[in-house]
């Protein structure tokens, strides 16, 4: 039986579930989420990381300690993250306890208590989290590069550290709790999905009288859908010290998530560099020995905003310039050659493979429906994901690779030392 004939849903005031019977003995797990909106231009997002990263530190009813108290009592853990335009939350625990752990969950999310001094800690923690990306040569180039493909207003932009860390320095205990307050009202989107032993589980009467809230209309998406980048452009952030450089390549692709070409473009993304037997592993590694580490991805894709391609490297001092034009002229013979038919049948095995066994434990069950549920999949999707990925052709494939990658429009971002005689010879970028 397919995974999909055995999902129930439905809906409660203010939101959707569903819940998925796995063959494990006394455990549940769900996850869940809601959208939000923030302002990305105006730097939202630092409040909404603040103001998240507090759900687990008290509600008005209780304190931290008290609900740490109470996890530990049930032997069950729950987690908050902030993702972009969606808050999301997931836990585990026996099934008896699923009701006391939903609860627990709702209480958090309904009213946390952003007491002042924890708001200074987490605000510390995020402060100096900052201040090491600002000595990482991989976060210097990743936030190089994001600020050269993407407009502030854009989900996948990157504020610059100096200015993250005057956002952190702006975000007080009431900002951060009038932002939040603001997004949790407002949401009309709750999705809720559980999944494991639910033998006897009234999930909907639980979901109902946890979650149940007046309606509100989803947060609109607010940004421009489909982005794509300006002429190629080299971004240079000179690290002092560090002989070891970052390098990362990448433009925007106007494409959404949902479109029909992006599981052909994500396979053949993954063929560049998806693992350690893609192409520019195997060549610019393996057979040139320029760098230990190199890869290619699709990055920041959702049912609202398009993302970027993105192809990253460590390269020494002296391989800088070597590795850069060597990486440069693979990716150009992939974009103007394309896949191999064995090269994809390696790709289908290997992202199915993972697929279904990240399928394998409760916690993956919920996260698995919970993600097409945000991503406006029918339940189905579960099941015909695998077969989605194993019926793309190798047309289809070097099609969206050739029509949506381009290797002239690759910008490019560096971090690490460089000194004169290094900036020389880079030459111009593409």
């Amino acid at each position: 039986m397919k995974l999909a004939e055995r999902i129930e849903e439905g809906a409660f005031a203010g939101g959707r579930w569903q819940a998925l019977a796995a063959p494990v003995d006394g455990i549940v797990a769900f996850a869940g989420s809601f959208g939000a909106a923030p302002d990305f231009a105006g730097g939202e997002e630092t409040l909404q990381d603040l103001a998240v990263s507090l759900l687990d530190k008290g509600t008005r009813r209780r304190d931290r300690f008290e609900i740490a108290s109470a996890l530990d009592r049930l032997g069950a853990n729950v987690q908050f993250y902030a993702d972009g335009d969606r808050i999301g939350f997931q836990g585990r625990c026996l099934k008896q306890d699923l009701g006391l752990l939903l609860g627990l969950t709702a209480e958090q999310l309904a009213e946390p208590a952003f007491d002042a001094a924890e708001v200074e800690k987490a605000r510390d923690r995020m402060t100096a989290a900052v201040r090491r990306s600002m000595d990482s040569t991989a976060s210097r180039a990743s936030g190089a590069l994001a600020r050269s493909l993407f407009a502030p207003s854009h989900p996948n932009y990157s504020h610059a550290p100096a200015a993250k860390l005057a956002l952190l320095a702006a975000a007080d205990r009431d900002r951060a709790a009038a932002y939040y307050a603001a997004q949790y009202a407002r949401a009309g989107d709750l999705l809720v999905a559980v999944a494991g032993d639910l033998g006897g589980v009234d999930v909907a009467g639980l979901l109902g009288e946890v979650f149940a809230r007046p309606e509100a209309p989803a947060a609109a998406p607010n940004v421009a859908l489909r982005t794509g980048s300006g002429p190629a452009a080299r971004l240079l952030e000179h690290m002092p010290g560090k002989d070891s450089l970052d390098v990362r390549f990448g433009h925007a692709v106007p494409l959404l998530r949902t479109d029909a070409a992006f599981i052909p473009l994500m396979l053949g993304v993954f063929v560049l560099g998806g693992n350690f037997s893609a192409r520019l592993m195997a060549t610019i590694r393996d057979e040139m020995g320029l760098t230990y580490g190199i890869g290619s991805s699709l990055a920041g894709f959702t049912p609202d905003a398009s993302g970027y391609w993105q192809v990253y490297v460590t390269l020494s001092r002296e391989n800088l310039v070597r590795g850069i034009e060597a990486v440069r002229r693979e990716v150009r013979r992939f974009v103007e050659g394309g896949a191999g038919a064995e090269e994809l049948a390696r790709a289908q095995t290997t992202i199915t493979g993972s697929y279904k066994t990240a399928l394998a434990t409760t916690l993956g069950l919920a996260t698995a429906l919970l993600t097409n549920a945000e991503r406006r999949y029918p339940k189905e999707y579960i099941d015909r994901f695998p077969e989605i990925v194993q019926a793309c052709t190798l047309p289809e494939v070097n099609a969206a690779i050739s029509a949506l990658l381009s290797a002239d429009r690759l910008h490019e971002a560096v971090a690490g030392r460089l000194d004169a005689d290094a900036l020389e010879r880079l030459g111009s970028p593409g």
